[in-house]
């Protein structure tokens, strides 16, 4: 099963700068969890995003730079060769960002959405959720509390 993780406002903003535009420490515990010994396919702008590797995850960077080889990171150029890559791993996820996601989305089977109820200027977006091709099977609403400025639900959808 493969597997798209992502948090995304209302507007499908995803990001600005390189950076995400919201901070909500019960969703990087969530993606922690459910990322970690697994494989995670992702952008070189992501992977840029990061201080260094996340711990106790293969590291597949996506890239057209011949010459990107960071440590810690197996580096491809393209969807498919980070899949076959990823085969063996029962549950890879792609983290974005969004040309990945945008990629990634025919291939994937579940979407682990984190939806943060607000809008936000953006120039990374999450592509569009067709109604008619996915189901959403779970829904877990998180209010706004003194840890976390906006509200947001986590939405997983199957593919139907």
């Amino acid at each position: 099963m493969i597997t798209i993780i992502a948090a995304a406002a209302e507007n499908n903003a995803l990001g600005k700068d390189n950076d995400l535009v919201w901070h909500l420490p019960d969703d990087f515990k969530r993606f922690k969890q459910l990322t970690t010994g697994h494989f995670i396919i992702m952008g070189r702008k992501t992977f840029e995003s990061f201080p260094k590797p996340l711990p106790n995850r293969t590291h597949v960077v996506i890239t057209r730079q011949t010459d990107y080889n960071p440590d810690g990171c197996i580096v491809v150029n393209s969807m498919e060769k980070a899949l076959e890559l990823a085969k063996d791993d029962p549950q890879p996820f792609i983290i974005g960002g969004g040309e990945i996601y945008k990629l990634g989305l025919p291939y994937c089977n579940k979407i682990e959405l984190t939806r943060v109820h607000a809008s936000f200027d953006a120039d990374t977006f999450f592509p569009e959720i067709e109604e008619g091709k996915w189901t959403l099977i779970q829904s877990t609403h998180h209010p706004k509390d003194d840890k976390h400025k906006y509200d947001f639900t986590y939405l997983t959808y199957s593919r139907k």
